[in-house]
């Protein structure tokens, strides 16, 4: 049976041309079962919505890997810490914010503990030497709690478009590994 992938994106969407966006129509074209979730109003995201439209879909669609970018690993540890549900078998948490950022418009999400149980069997915390929502330090912090593996990329940014990130070859070639793994 083929395993299913679903990308959730952060604050403001991950439209073209966000990685997220790219790595979609990449696994598209070799036939992967792909779902790119689109949250209500992801400029002004709110939490209660966005857990809502996360839980359902996972009912639904059922994932085998998950792929975060920035607020949908806040999103990830609220359900994670409030709701009790099926293990994944890989989970990639890409860029996430400091745990209790201060940003106006993402007040319902912050503060937010790392979840004891993430809900994946295998996890990769990937981050930037030079996030402006998250320091290294406060990566590394977020790594212990967890006690997963953590990549870090050098000057990556926030690891999106901005920051260089539309064609990620990387992450596709980890993704057609685990794809083709059992």
């Amino acid at each position: 049976m083929q395993k299913k992938v679903l990308l959730l994106h952060g604050w403001g969407g991950s439209d073209f041309p966000h990685w997220q966006s790219w790595l979609a129509g990449e696994l598209a074209k070799g036939y992967a079962t792909i779902s790119f979730l689109k949250f209500s109003n992801p400029d002004f995201p709110e939490l209660g919505m966005w857990k809502k439209e996360l839980k359902e879909h996972l009912q639904d669609f059922k994932p085998d890997i998950v792929i975060c970018h920035s607020l949908a690993n806040t999103l990830w540890f609220h359900l994670c810490n409030e709701e009790s549900f099926e293990d994944i078998k890989k989970l990639y948490l890409v860029a996430p914010p400091k745990l209790n950022s201060e940003i106006e418009e993402l007040k319902s999400f912050f503060p937010v503990q790392a979840p004891e149980v993430p809900h994946a069997k295998e996890i990769l915390l990937i981050v930037s030497t030079n996030d402006p929502y998250m320091t290294l330090q406060e990566a590394k912090d977020l790594q212990c709690s967890l006690k997963v593996e953590m990549k870090v990329l050098n000057n990556a940014g926030h690891i999106n478009a901005t920051s260089g990130y539309g064609a990620w070859p990387w992450m596709l070639e980890e993704l057609r590994k685990d794809l083709q793994n059992g």
